[in-house]
């Protein structure tokens, strides 16, 4: 069992693109002389259970059909059995999804051929995973993340995607709509940030990114200095801002050139504590996925993910 792959395919990712190109992917796979088994998701979170039950059922290399939200749910599915240590478990991807924003930090390649010899190689990082405990419904959960986590207008701007995309609408382009739009709704929220005992910053913040590689929402470049496998977070603050000011340097976030205005602040840690006032008021997405809201509370698990990777 340990040398078969474990697919798990997700058939609404890329506005149900996945589904119409499996069969092209499932094909190189046999061609590539992959020993697979394969299965759809049905509902979100259920690529976190079919990953637990692979695992429990003696896979330890994983293949991902989907986008960066389907990889996140495979992340939690390893991070959360309990059955063998995660460096165990080996996870490649395939993207098929609107942003591919965790390829992009390796420079993975775009074509379905060349990302399946990428896994045929196998090279792999250790790369770092982030931990962020969130209230929802009155309750504190738990979740796991490999890219960023954004807060404030970020998160906003997420579940306005994320809607879109339930209605078979996504792409770079629906997100960009939605950045703009979330403009003119969008109020700034009052925010401290604790790094140990130590209150880092206080104030009114429009955003907020926090993670371990560089990209997130189609290719903007929110942690530019990012290093995925150096045990830190990299922390953005865009704090109060006019919407004149945002939309001139909307094209500074695809290359990070906006950390030179004055209303950035930039940190570094393992671990940060974000309290929001009033309490429950900062919402919160990871990876593209829309979770709850504060009082969050972020720590870094270091090199406890093994992602293949193209060669450098």
């Amino acid at each position: 069992m340990d040398n078969r792959w474990y697919v798990i395919v997700n058939p609404h990712a890329g506005s149900k693109k996945a589904r119409a190109d499996w069969p092209e992917i499932r094909k190189i796979l046999i061609k590539k002389n992959f020993d697979f088994e394969s299965v759809y998701t049905e509902r979100r979170y259920h690529a976190t259970e079919l990953t637990i039950q692979a695992i429990e059922g003696g896979y330890r290399h994983l293949i991902v059909v989907g986008g960066d939200g389907t990889l996140n749910e495979v992340v939690n599915g390893v991070f959360k059995q309990t059955l063998i240590p995660t460096t165990d478990i080996t996870i490649g991807v395939v993207s098929v999804g609107t942003g591919n924003d965790w390829g992009r930090m390796y420079k993975m390649p775009s074509k379905y051929k060349k990302q399946i010899k990428v896994i045929r190689k196998g090279n792999t990082i250790l790369q770092d995973v982030g931990q962020v405990t969130h209230n929802y419904a009155d309750e504190a959960h738990k979740h796991f993340f490999i890219n960023i986590a954004g807060m404030g207008f970020d998160a906003l701007v997420a579940k306005k995607t994320n809607i879109a995309k339930q209605r078979g609408i996504g792409g770079a382009f629906m997100y960009l709509l939605n950045l703009v739009i979330g403009l003119f709704q969008f109020n700034h929220n009052i925010i401290s940030i604790k790094n140990g005992n130590n209150i880092i910053f206080s104030g009114k913040v429009f955003s907020m990114s926090i993670g371990i590689c560089s990209y997130n929402g189609g290719g903007m470049k929110q942690l530019p200095m990012a290093i995925p496998d150096d045990g830190l977070f990299d922390v953005t603050v865009i704090r109060k801002i006019s919407k004149v000011k945002i939309v001139r340097n909307i094209g500074n976030l695809y290359d990070g050139s906006f950390l030179k205005l004055k209303e950035v602040e930039t940190f570094t840690g393992s671990e940060f504590e974000v309290i929001s006032t009033p309490k429950c008021s900062l919402y919160l997405e990871t990876d593209g996925e829309s979770l709850g809201n504060s009082p969050l509370y972020f720590r870094i698990i270091p090199k406890a993910a093994r992602l293949i990777i193209k060669k450098k």
